[in-house]
């Protein structure tokens, strides 16, 4: 079960830190509440502390969209904060930003298009402060080289900014050269060098591989790093705050595209639509929910007298980005990652062609329990009754959802609390469902849930027999 922080708990911990330090960095995985705790900051910072200067968060596009502004809008205590997501196409970003709001939020790619509009209306950085969430999307920052999204930031990262607040809950994913990038915006430098080479000179050594050369971390390299780090970072550990004996539950929202929206609701109502110039149509209640199942995956498959068999187009890739960020927050942990239509699969495969499929070959298992395989591609029908992955890892994605409940706790108890424990490992287990607001996905979870409160009720009716 899911333990959540309070209001004042992320008062306790996000003001006592970010209040006296104008630039820091929150480390905290998904489900931790890194969100919450930079907006109660940023309300007490323009509600109490009289910030006339907006902030403007960045984040991954999906995040800025939707997670962000409905995080501000669910707690009670931020009810007097407004989170104006400042995204779309460059007359709806130009309309967002004429509002007159404390907070603006928008995705990385727009960062060039801010700058621009700077330059040619001749008018200062307006925002005194910046949260990169996700920060290591700046991780490739280089005074002279590097990302061009970095870099029309860092000009004006220690000029126009008052305040900077990096939040990740990977921040060395790849090594520790990620962290150099993330905090010259925080430090401009100062606690692991002026620029990227004095950096990697001091803490990275050259090792030969073949005919080039490697840097590798040198062996006091890392608790350098982190002692340098440690006045301007807070960490939040899972094990501090969740029951450990329960998995960590996150249900990650997406929202399809208009277009895809669209044809999901003629389906829903008309029984038929057309996906590029191809026909959908269903003929009962049991097709219809299959059909929009595969809908809100992000591919249809189509009739297969007339177009074939396993003829399917895709229509959205919504799920797909969700899941990269999963990934990306799992910081190189193995993640099973549960599908259902082969569709769903011929995607994943193309979309992280590092992940395996979970077939009859036993050497796929053995690859996966010894830390080989980064995504394992696994139907839930075949991932059943004693089969052990527990050692694989300790991170479950589905991707799709279904009604079965015994396939779904039968896929999740693979690498589940009870099999973690009898394999010795004292780790947590994350659980992410991917889950298209407004679709059937909701209604498939809610259904589930209704089905494990009578097994619930059942088992704990025939345990007080025994």
């Amino acid at each position: 079960m899911r333990k959540h922080f309070t209001p004042r708990a992320y008062q306790g911990i996000g003001l006592a830190h970010l209040a006296n330090v104008e630039r820091g960095a929150l480390f905290a995985g998904m489900g931790t509440g890194k969100t919450v705790t930079t907006l109660t900051f940023l309300d007490h910072l323009h509600n109490v502390a009289g910030e006339d200067r907006p902030t403007l968060v960045l984040a991954p596009l999906r995040v800025a969209t939707t997670t962000w502004p409905e995080e501000a809008r669910k707690w009670q205590h931020l009810s007097g904060l407004e989170v104006v997501p400042m995204v779309g196409g460059k007359d709806e970003r130009e309309r967002a930003l004429k509002r007159d709001a404390p907070v603006y939020v928008t995705n990385y790619d727009n960062l060039l298009w801010l700058r621009m509009r700077c330059e040619e209306t001749g008018l200062a950085w307006p925002f005194a402060t910046v949260v990169a969430d996700e920060s290591t999307r700046l991780k490739n920052f280089r005074l002279r080289q590097g990302g061009v999204r970095a870099q029309a930031l860092g000009k004006v990262a220690h000029t126009g900014v008052k305040r900077w607040i990096n939040l990740t809950g990977t921040p060395a994913s790849n090594g520790l050269e990620d962290l150099w990038g993330q905090t010259w915006f925080l430090d401009a430098g100062q606690r692991l060098g002026r620029t990227f080479s004095a950096f990697q000179n001091r803490w990275f050594r050259p090792v030969k591989q073949g005919q080039f050369h490697q840097w590798r971390p040198a062996e006091y390299a890392q608790a350098e790093i982190q002692e340098r780090l440690a006045d301007i970072c807070l960490t939040i550990d899972p094990k501090d705050w969740f029951d450990l004996k329960d998995p960590i539950v996150n249900v990650i929202e997406v929202d399809m595209p208009a277009s895809a929206r669209s044809k999901y609701r003629e389906l829903e109502r008309e029984l038929f639509t057309m996906i590029e110039a191809n026909e959908v149509e269903v003929t009962n209640a049991a097709a219809k929910s299959i059909k929009l199942l595969q809908l809100a995956n992000g591919a249809v498959y189509l009739d297969p007298a007339r177009y074939g068999p396993d003829v399917w187009i895709e229509v959205h890739d919504a799920k797909i980005e969700a899941l990269a960020s999963v990934v990306e927050e799992a910081m190189g942990a193995p993640i099973l990652v549960a599908y259902h239509f082969k569709s769903d699969l011929a995607r994943l495969q193309r979309a992280f062609p590092e992940g395996r499929h979970l077939d009859a070959d036993p050497q796929t298992i053995v690859d996966w329990n010894a830390g080989r395989v980064p995504l394992l591609f696994a139907h839930p029908a075949s991932a059943g009754h004693g089969l052990n992955l527990q050692d694989g890892g300790n991170i479950i994605c589905y991707f799709g959802q279904w009604w079965d409940l015994e396939q779904h706790d039968q896929i999740l108890e693979r690498i589940g609390p009870v099999r973690q424990l009898q394999a010795g490992h004292e780790r947590p287990v994350f659980v992410h469902y991917i889950v298209a607001r407004g679709t059937i996905d909701e209604l498939v979870m809610a259904r589930r849930e209704s089905k494990r409160e009578v097994q619930d009720l059942l088992l704990d009716y025939l345990k007080g027999k025994k």
